[in-house]
């Protein structure tokens, strides 16, 4: 397992801009595929996005697609979670994940696929 701290939350208007960002405590994670889940309160919690290893393949729900980026920065052992037009139901606590997989090009989208978890972030989108 590796640890995994969330960064970038906060309380935004509708239709404004937050970026993400999640570290994880190993050196290097490059055979991790990582993941985005958001939990909204009184909500089950659900896929956002998901990006490989290789950082080729990455895959978005379909609420968030057009609007969030998912990325990741070998260099500086980052994964980003960067949101646009954000809406009020944008709002949740939102969770970076990780999986070990020899599968460069591979996303996962379930939450059971993923090993490990961050503590979360909360997001805030007024309207």
């Amino acid at each position: 397992q590796v640890h995994l701290v969330e960064s970038g939350g906060g309380l935004v208007q509708a239709g404004g801009s937050l970026r993400l960002s999640c570290e994880p405590s190993r050196r290097t994670f490059s055979r991790y595929a990582m993941g985005w889940f958001r939990q909204g309160p009184g909500k089950e919690r659900e896929f956002v996005a998901a990006i490989s290893w290789s950082g080729s393949s990455t895959d978005y729900s379909d609420s968030v697609k057009d609007r969030f980026t998912i990325s990741r920065d070998g260099a500086k052992n980052m994964v980003y979670l960067q949101m646009d037009s954000l809406k009020p139901e944008d709002t949740a606590v939102y969770h970076c994940a990780a999986k070990l997989t020899p599968y460069s090009g591979r996303y996962y989208s379930a939450g059971d696929d993923y090993d490990s978890w961050g503590q979360g972030t909360q997001v805030t989108v007024s309207s």
